[in-house]
């Protein structure tokens, strides 16, 4: 792809190195102020779900680190070990932000219905784009038509738009977080501080997925249309 490609992947890769390592920071930072309330992250999440109404989702623990997720297939919030077990600030934060996601869930939220209907598109498009791209470039330098390559940029556009899509799924997951711990005084004003702090970090990691995918799209765009 040439010297282009090299350094903006470069370039990109740092960045998300290091909004990574910064998240990383924060949640072991706030992971030391301890809620007051005495509950785990489990139990918050238990409680956003009750006081939602929300009585078919279950809340587990899984391995891992920064693994947290919800599953709308099985309504199931999935929260790392440390969160789940654990009575802080950043477990608090993790484990109310999951459940907005089973929020988003049971209220039709219209940008995770959305992400959801992607999800087949994005899994076809990953599992070809390699081989579309690599095959792109050969046809590309042997017959100096961009063609095939247009078709590896077809495939990375979906990608593109499922991490434009997940941008507001995330960011008002976060909102309805730290809404609920207000609304009912979940936290003291000083974990509410650490918590919102902890979420704008992990709400970071996604929208520089989401640049990078749209800036290695231009690219691409680019380079095929210098082709002709």
């Amino acid at each position: 792809m040439g010297t282009g490609y090299i350094l903006l992947a470069g370039v990109l890769g740092a960045i998300s190195a290091l909004v990574g390592s910064r998240l990383r920071s924060k949640f072991k930072h706030y992971s030391s102020f301890q809620l007051q309330n005495g509950l785990s992250g489990k139990q918050i999440a238990e409680k956003m779900l009750a006081d939602h109404g929300i009585t078919d989702v279950e809340v587990k623990s899984v391995k891992g680190q920064l693994t947290d997720h919800y599953n709308p297939v099985n309504k199931t919030v999935n929260l790392s070990e440390v969160v789940y077990h654990q009575v802080n600030a950043s477990a608090a934060a993790v484990a109310a932000h999951e459940v907005g996601h089973a929020v988003q869930h049971a209220t039709a939220y219209k940008w995770l219905t959305m992400r959801s209907k992607l999800v087949p598109a994005v899994n076809l498009s990953s599992r070809f784009f390699n081989i579309a791209l690599i095959g792109g470039l050969i046809v590309l330098a042997q017959f100096e038509t961009p063609v095939v390559f247009y078709f590896a940029i077809g495939l990375f556009a979906i990608s593109t738009l499922f991490s434009l899509v997940t941008l507001p799924v995330e960011y008002d997951a976060s909102n309805r977080a730290l809404a609920w711990m207000t609304e009912r005084n979940m936290v003291t004003e000083q974990e509410y501080k650490g918590a919102k702090d902890a979420l704008k970090w992990a709400a970071r990691t996604y929208l520089v997925a989401a640049i990078g995918s749209i800036a290695t799209l231009i690219y691409f765009i680019m380079r095929a249309r210098s082709s002709n």
